[in-house]
């Protein structure tokens, strides 16, 4: 699929900011009947170390992004600003919607360059904790704050009175504030580059105040380049109500839960009497103090389980198996650091070349659309792989490595090592569709692929 920026713009808009007075705008509510936010994307500084400005990059002056929030059903209208000095886009992690709006620059849209604006509009089919970033230079991108959650609210009130979003990133800076190697070649290799400074909502282990003895829904999402999250609440009574966007049955949290690069979960906590406090913890690393405080409100009782969404159901007996190896394929040697692109990864034994625009052109897999697939997900390396894949929400089966109880819809599954996965899905999204590792450096150094509807 091809396109010339004037065949974009003339479909769906493009002005210079001049004529918009951009810089007043920053992330709003819109008044105009064409678009429900006007969301810029600009340079920001903000305090991550303290005594100390990182030069961040922010949508909405905020960096994680500020939230954008639609209801189940209804149409998103978003008008994207690009004040960057660099060509971006905006992708809409998990949600369902079509080609065109899906953000992938040279696939579904062009990029949007410095003083351009794009406008977003779609339905949001499925209620849940999603996201946005772009899908232009992710590594850096991503890396310097251009994330950000997208909740899409129940149509019906889901007896939950309370809730919090904590967006979760760590950040690649040192101790004085400046940015960090976002991608180092030896990392990328393995696990990815690590950031180092945790967050939440851009803070470093903030104190988050809920009501006490209320029931409340802890929105948690992993918008990280590279880290797993093990996430615990030690003396925590928290049940998990929704992964990456779809309800489950409720359950226990238990001992910890790993949320990959991309993933999201919904926890239903209740919280403990006034003046105590839990602690949110990545493994025996804390990333938040939950505080109680008084509430005036009677104690409230747990939720019944989230209304399922509307994805369709694959049909197991019908189904197509296709099998994808995500392998390594690099050599690593003496002289990585030097700069040079790098391919270390590859599915089916083909590594993905960011550089190479017609990349989308040459898909691993075309289904047919209406047909129901069983895809095998087999991780042939030591370091897991969070496997998203854009436009459609796929159904977990079963796995060599883990128990599943209940299977459940996702649009991200973290493959651990040595492991394979068999997921099903009904393809009924036409579009060429992006298919990659979420560990942001794996992506962008061949783990990723093009998966096509037709």
């Amino acid at each position: 699929m091809t396109f010339s920026r004037r065949q974009i713009l003339a479909g769906l808009g493009g002005v210079s900011l001049l004529a918009l007075g951009g810089a007043g705008y920053w992330l709003r509510r819109s008044q105009s009947a064409s678009h429900d936010y006007e969301l810029i994307a600009a340079p920001l500084d903000i305090e991550l170390v303290p005594g100390h400005q990182t030069p961040a990059w922010a949508y909405g002056g905020q960096a994680p992004g500020l939230e954008l929030r639609a209801r189940q059903g209804d149409w998103l209208r978003v008008r994207f600003i690009n004040q960057l000095a660099e060509a971006t886009t905006i992708h809409w992690h998990g949600i369902r919607l079509p080609l065109e709006m899906d953000g992938v620059p040279y696939l579904s849209q062009l990029p949007v360059l410095p003083g351009e604006y794009f406008d977003y509009v779609f339905r949001v089919p499925d209620a849940g904790s999603f996201w946005y970033h772009p899908h232009s230079a992710s590594g850096e991108q991503l890396g310097r704050g251009l994330v950000g959650p997208l909740i899409v609210e129940e149509r019906q009130p889901t007896g939950f009175r309370h809730e919090r979003t904590l967006s979760l990133k760590s950040w690649h800076v040192d101790g004085q504030g400046a940015f960090t190697a976002f991608s180092v070649p030896r990392e990328a290799a393995r696990g990815g580059t690590p950031g180092v400074l945790s967050t939440v909502n851009g803070v470093h282990a903030p104190t988050v105040e809920l009501p006490a003895g209320q029931v409340v829904r802890l929105r948690l999402l992993n918008l990280d380049n590279t880290l797993t999250y093990r996430l615990n609440l030690p003396g925590g009574e928290a049940r998990i109500y929704a992964l990456d966007g779809n309800p489950v049955t409720p359950r226990p949290l238990g001992k910890e839960y790993w949320l990959g690069p991309g993933m999201r979960i919904e926890l239903g906590l209740r919280v403990p009497p006034a003046g105590q406090a839990l602690s949110l913890r990545n493994g025996p690393l804390r990333l938040a103090t939950l505080s109680s405080v008084a509430s005036s409100e009677p104690a409230g009782d747990w939720p019944a389980a989230l209304p399922a969404n509307p994805v369709a159901e694959p049909d197991l007996a019908s189904a197509e198996t296709l099998r994808f190896n995500f392998e390594w394929a690099g050599a690593v040697s003496v002289g990585l650091e030097q700069g040079a692109a790098h391919s270390f990864w590859q599915i089916n034994g083909q590594a993905w070349d960011i550089a190479d625009k017609n990349c989308y052109e040459r898909p691993i897999a075309t289904l047919q659309r209406g047909r129901s697939y069983i895809l095998e997900l087999r991780n042939l390396s030591q370091y897991q792989h969070p496997i998203h894949l854009h436009g459609m929400t796929f159904k977990v089966l079963g796995s060599n490595r883990r128990r599943i109880a209940e299977p459940w819809f996702t649009d991200t599954y973290l493959l651990g090592r040595n492991e394979t996965a068999r997921v099903a899905l009904v393809a009924d999204n036409p579009g060429v569709w992006m298919f990659h590792c979420h560990v942001i450096d794996h992506m962008e150094t061949g783990l990723m692929a093009a998966i096509e509807v037709v």
